[in-house]
């Protein structure tokens, strides 16, 4: 396969065309032939055009790319190696959301022929691959695996915003459902991964690998998040304990904050579902999970109560809110948990909560919840809450701050960044 592959004999195709899957079919169109499928046609039409619907890429990222962007199932069938790369998501009820997975499995299956290749991307739990996705490839097909077509799995490590740790110079995990496509499988990924690969010894390592590194993450923020609301009754704040605690060695450096996205916040619940299932509750996990989710609520009575402490009533305060993306310096809304803080503080029934952003789209903000983006700040407010550390307010100073701050003003830092400000204002910070 990967012979066919270089020669362009067979056709890479990657099903999903997101912040994670049009890097990939990028990246592999500068050396193989590659077709990028997405169901939504107007994404598919600004790919055409060079333009990047996740904003993270520059239009040079598609120069000299042997691409063709589709919406069209029927030319997936010229397709030899197809790499899934759709979101896994949870539902309201915080259990795997399978259904775009299996969709796209579906439409895989559909137009699978023997001898294809069939690598999946999206996070799931382990086992997830062998006992829903290949039997639904084998139903549709009327093809058997391993005989008549091959699976691996290797898991996606794009870290949104971050233009150091990219696609091509992190390490990259592979695996395949039998010796013979493991190996095709790594030489395929090696062709752009510049470090190299890890070959796991099979798919439900690889699977479990990728979702311990984000469930890793969680509970190290977990334990940062529950030090903060130890240390602020204590009179203490958390990031100057840290920055002291930081000078060991070996301690690790991981900060208090909002843990929202489709990955750190999401991927946990994937692990601890298929543990329940297997008979076991994830004590550590689901506790992590918890601290992390109620942060935003938290979060927002700490202000509540510094407002009234400021006398200034509640319900006719005036809130600014800095930031709603999920993580700062990105486009990405998706399960902002800065909009828990919006909602609690619109449960107190204060009335103007102002958000702004210079990175969301006030009609995508407004689509997922409800509200809109404030286009300028003009106004004086009662409290300001920085939510996210976006590069465009690291640089704001306090006279800019002064400037759209009542008398009184309660100033909440989440991350931590403006400390330099807590003789000028009513301040709190995790």
């Amino acid at each position: 396969m990967y012979e066919r592959l270089v020669k362009k004999e067979a056709t890479l195709g990657v099903i999903g065309l997101g912040y994670v899957g049009l890097p990939i079919a990028l990246e592999f169109a500068r050396k193989f032939k590659v077709v990028g499928f997405d169901i939504k046609e107007e994404r598919v039409e600004l790919m055409r055009r060079g333009v990047d619907p996740s904003r993270e890429l520059a239009a040079e990222a598609f120069a000299d790319a042997d691409i063709l962007f589709t919406s069209d199932v029927e030319t997936l069938r010229n397709v030899n190696f197809f790499i899934v790369a759709v979101p896994t998501p949870i539902d309201a009820h915080n259990l795997p959301d399978l259904k775009p997975l299996l969709a796209a499995t579906r439409t895989v299956g559909k137009v699978l022929k023997k001898g294809d290749y069939v690598v999946f991307e999206s996070t799931v739990y382990p086992g997830c691959t062998e006992e829903d996705c290949i039997p639904l490839l084998e139903q549709l097909s009327g093809l058997t695996y391993n005989e008549d077509f091959k699976v691996g799995f290797s898991p996606e490590r794009i870290n949104p915003g971050d233009h150091i740790h990219t696609l091509t110079n992190v390490i990259k995990i592979t695996s395949g459902g039998d010796s013979e496509s493991a190996e095709q499988i790594a030489k395929t990924y090696e062709a752009i991964i510049k470090p190299g690969v890890h070959r796991a010894s099979c798919i439900k390592v690889a699977e479990a690998a990728k979702i311990i590194e984000n469930t890793q993450r969680d509970i190290n923020i977990a334990f940062m998040n529950e030090l903060s609301i130890i240390f602020s009754r204590m009179g203490i704040n958390t990031f100057e304990v840290l920055e002291a605690a930081g000078t060991k060695w070996n301690f690790l450096k991981f900060f208090p904050g909002l843990v929202g996205g489709h990955c750190i916040g999401v991927d946990p619940y994937y692990l601890s579902y298929k543990a329940k299932a297997l008979g076991y509750h994830a004590q550590i996990i689901n506790s992590g999970r918890f601290i992390n989710d109620s942060m935003g609520g938290y979060i927002a009575k700490q202000i509540v109560k510094k407002v009234i402490a400021a006398d200034k009533e509640v319900k006719k305060a005036k809130i600014l809110v800095m930031g709603v993306t999920f993580k700062e310096d990105v486009a990405d809304i998706r399960n902002s948990k800065v909009v828990d803080i919006y909602n609690e503080l619109k449960s107190y029934g204060i009335q103007q909560i102002d958000v702004v952003d210079p990175y969301a789209s006030s009609h995508e903000v407004f689509e997922e919840y409800g509200f809109s983006l404030k286009e300028q700040v003009d106004d004086k407010y009662d409290a300001i809450i920085v939510a996210v550390s976006h590069k465009d307010y690291i640089s704001l100073d306090s006279e800019y701050f002064k400037s759209i701050a009542a008398k009184g003003c309660v100033f909440v830092d989440v991350k931590g960044i403006f400390r330099q400000l807590r003789d000028q204002f009513t301040y709190w910070s995790l």
